[in-house]
């Protein structure tokens, strides 16, 4: 039998986080095809520079991936032209699946995806944050009648 322990205390906590840098971290972009439908599929950067990164680069980033991964390829014929943050890390989620319906007219939560200037850290995401792709046409159509359909 081994006398190790299953925890070593000595060890020094993993990062979390809060801690982690602005300058690698995890984010998930959630690329929306159909809100009735709730044709959502995630994108999920690793090591990505929030403090060197725009929503401009976040945006080019996504389509990126979407263009050259083929499990994306339903996804490619939707015009997406709108970034908001769907949630901040370790904070409270909507009840909404699909979407964040709040926040709308808030700078911090909506990104300009024309914006090269202003930094993805200038709108206060951090690590995990999970961030919405979507067509804006097609949110708000879903906004004034959210009906979900199978």
């Amino acid at each position: 039998m081994s006398n190790q322990t299953a925890f070593d205390f000595n060890q020094e906590e993993p990062l979390t986080s809060s801690s982690t840098p602005l300058t690698s971290c995890t984010i998930t972009v959630r690329v929306i095809k159909s809100f009735p439908y709730r044709n959502v599929k995630n994108i999920i950067f690793h090591d990505y520079d929030l403090m060197t990164k725009s929503p401009q680069d976040l945006f080019e980033d996504s389509m990126k991936y979407i263009n050259i991964n083929g499990s994306f390829r339903p996804f490619r014929n939707v015009k997406y032209d709108t970034l908001k943050v769907y949630t901040h890390a370790h904070g409270s989620k909507t009840v909404n699946l699909v979407i964040n319906f709040e926040h709308d007219d808030d700078p911090k939560w909506l990104l300009d995806i024309n914006e090269s200037d202003k930094k993805l850290s200038d709108y206060f995401i951090e690590n995990e944050t999970e961030i919405s792709l979507y067509k804006l046409d097609d949110y708000i159509t879903y906004k004034a009648n959210p009906e979900e359909k199978w």
